[in-house]
């Protein structure tokens, strides 16, 4: 992620401006669209659709580009934090310049979503994105996932001393030996699909543990390291970290593997990311069509070949062929809609953990 929540953020105090802009370069203002639709809209014929995004920024710059060669369409970035950017929106109510909220993660979706600030997303979008990667409301859809991994450092661990489910790290024998990167956004959405599946007390009573159990590190990426440097037998992360650190070479990944939970369990928990149209946008065409950009074929496929490593959901696109297809990883079934980021910052308060 780009950067990691402040409490304030948590909290959601931050509404404070964004970011400073950065405009995508404009091109082939006649080209033909990728996925559809008429390029007729305000966006098109000179205004600016406003992205706030919370998503990688490189892999949404390459959406961007593909977006503006297709269409001529001009997109200008506003780039924050999952939860930050969320709680932007909420402030900025119906008088919000943003048209599209792209997010890592689905929880901050549905801060947005439950403040009735969604337009709905257009049929043809949705009918490019399987259920299981948007939510029942359709509200929103999914536009990437990523899953859930107990990385482990190779020389203290093996398969027959892993923990079977991500609640075994809960067990007074794991104390000291794993690590996690709490304040993020990351983390969190992990946290809500606990929730979702073990209920309020049980996941209290899990965090409560972790917080006796393991260190807190701040970012998954250093959580990774750490282990890699054994400094830790294992850590909680999602998976794009470890294959974009070998891709780079492995410098920080070279003494680590990746153990996937399966069977259902809450750390077999795929975080879907999320797109939506602000029902406020004065651009809603253009921000339909950028929807149906990303979800399209086109857009999938920057998933499939660029260097993100996150999982394409949509338009029957393949994961890169060195992750572990979607269909093998046993991820527990939510409704992404489901998912309560305010309540998980509450137990995580009342754990000690924020």
């Amino acid at each position: 992620m780009s950067f990691r929540l402040t409490r304030r953020a948590l909290l959601g105090a931050a509404a404070t401006t964004v970011t400073a802009a950065t405009m995508a370069a404009c091109s082939s203002p006649s080209a033909t669209p990728s996925s559809g639709g008429s390029t007729t809209s305000g966006a098109a014929a000179g205004g600016t659709l406003t992205v706030y995004n919370a998503q990688h920024e490189s892999l949404t710059q390459e959406w961007i580009d593909g977006f503006t060669k297709a269409t001529g369409i001009k997109v200008e970035v506003r780039q924050g934090s999952d939860t930050e950017m969320a709680n932007q929106l909420v402030a900025e109510g119906d008088k919000s310049p943003a048209d599209v909220f792209l997010t890592e993660n689905s929880p901050a979706m549905t801060i947005v979503e439950n403040a009735g600030l969604f337009a709905p997303v257009n049929d043809e979008i949705l009918s490019q994105v399987p259920e299981q990667y948007r939510p029942t409301t359709g509200a929103w859809t999914g536009i990437a996932a990523r899953s859930t991994v107990f990385v482990y450092n190779t020389d203290k661990l093996n398969e027959s001393t892993l923990p079977t489910s991500i609640m075994d790290l809960a067990k007074p024998e794991w104390k000291g030996r794993w690590a996690a990167s709490p304040s993020g956004a990351d983390f969190q959405a992990i946290v809500s699909a606990i929730l979702q599946l073990k209920g309020e007390d049980e996941t209290l009573a899990w965090l409560k543990a972790m917080k006796q159990n393991s260190t807190a590190i701040k970012g998954n990426s250093a959580v990774m390291k750490a282990v890699n440097a054994g400094e830790f037998e294992g850590g909680v992360i999602y998976h794009y970290y470890y294959f974009g650190d070998q891709a780079k070479g492995g410098q920080n990944s070279a003494k680590v593997n990746l153990h996937y939970f399966g069977n259902s369990d809450p750390g077999a928990f795929v975080s879907v990311s999320g797109g939506g149209v602000l029902k406020s946008s004065k651009n809603a065409d253009a921000a339909q069509q950028f929807l149906a950009h990303i979800t399209a074929k086109a857009g999938q496929t920057v998933l499939k070949d660029g260097t993100s490593f996150e999982y394409p959901v949509a338009s029957e696109v393949a994961a890169n062929a060195k992750l572990k297809p979607l269909s093998e990883l046993g991820a527990p079934k939510i409704d992404p809609a489901t998912l309560n980021s305010p309540k998980v910052v509450e137990l995580m308060q009342s754990a000690g953990l924020l």
